[in-house]
């Protein structure tokens, strides 16, 4: 079972391109409904996703948590993480689960550095990300080319041994920083990310570092 987990917010838009883009490439699809005002949930259960919802809002770490809950459940063999505001291409998904299988791998991570297809904004490009990618090597010991990506793809231990703590954007860093404490094996694909809108900007970033710090403090 290759089961796909899409965290979504007010995605109503975009979702159904996305669930239906996914179908071509996994068995299930997960939507995680973190909360939403709109028809999102109605929008993935009418083509064909399962859909779970949170009542509130509690941020996409949470909603990937939740659908790593359901994958237990089911006993899911891989999980593709995967965003649903369409900035992914489903097209990149067979390539990365035979490249995860071929170099017997427990997770990878999108890159969007390691080809030429993503038009990254210039402040992600040389701002945010090389911070992150400062803080995944200085302060945890991950060396990746991409610090945040949403685009994953985990083996079934990976799922039973990491369970995200971080509920909202902090999650990116978790991931692989937990999966190097387990000794699990990562690796990067290249995936190309496609911008609607800007996304997560400075404020987000610095967020993102102040629940790192404090989830390390109080630990």
């Amino acid at each position: 079972m290759f089961l796909a987990i899409v965290p979504a917010y007010n995605e109503a838009p975009r979702i159904g391109s996305v669930i239906r883009s996914l179908f071509a490439h996994v068995d299930r699809v997960l939507v995680v409904d973190d909360g939403s005002t709109d028809e999102t949930a109605r929008v993935a259960g009418e083509l064909g996703a399962h859909v779970i919802i949170h009542r509130v809002n509690r941020g996409q770490g949470a909603a990937l948590e939740t659908g790593h809950a359901y994958a237990r459940l089911i006993g899911a063999e891989y999980v593709l993480h995967f965003d649903a505001d369409g900035q992914f291409d489903a097209a990149d998904v067979s390539g990365a689960l035979q490249q995860l299988r071929e170099q017997n791998a427990d997770i990878l991570l999108g890159s969007r550095f390691m080809d030429v297809r993503s038009r990254v904004p210039w402040t992600k490009r040389h701002l945010i990300l090389p911070i992150g990618r400062l803080i995944h090597r200085f302060v945890f010991g991950v060396h990746l080319s991409d610090a945040h990506n949403g685009f994953r793809i985990l083996n079934k231990q990976a799922i039973e041994l990491l369970h995200i703590t971080q509920d909202r954007m902090a999650h990116a860093t978790e991931i692989p920083a937990r999966a190097q404490r387990l000794r699990l094996r990562i690796i990067e694909h290249p995936v190309r990310v496609t911008y609607h809108t800007y996304g997560q900007g400075i404020k987000g970033g610095m967020n993102v570092v102040k629940d790192l710090l404090f989830s390390r403090f109080v630990k």
